[in-house]
């Protein structure tokens, strides 16, 4: 199990990445657009620098969601490989076999 405090970290930059996407989509386009004068654009790119780092989605790292861990994360079914196991051991995963040779 991760610790709370870093499982709380990830919700609270989910929730910036949220409330500052569109605006940080705007300034992005407006950074990106070359028929734009290059102050507007610089002007633009100085906002985008001033808004929290922790509000872009690069910042954000997927975890578990029954575990909280960060390593060995399955995207398709949002679980750690430790998870996945438990639950396809327990037959909760339905057409998952763990293998034996």
């Amino acid at each position: 199990m991760a610790k709370k405090s870093m499982i709380a970290r990830e919700v609270k930059r989910q929730k910036l990445v949220e409330k500052y996407a569109a605006k940080r989509a705007e300034l992005k386009e407006i950074i990106n657009d070359e028929s734009k004068p290059m102050e507007e654009r610089f002007r633009a790119s100085l906002k985008l620098a001033k808004l929290p780092r922790n509000s872009s989605a690069t910042r954000l790292h997927n975890r578990c969601q029954l575990t909280g861990r960060p390593h060995a994360y399955y995207r398709k079914l949002k679980v750690s490989r430790i998870a996945l196991r438990d639950l396809g051991s327990n037959g909760q995963i339905p057409g998952l076999v763990k293998s034996s040779w």
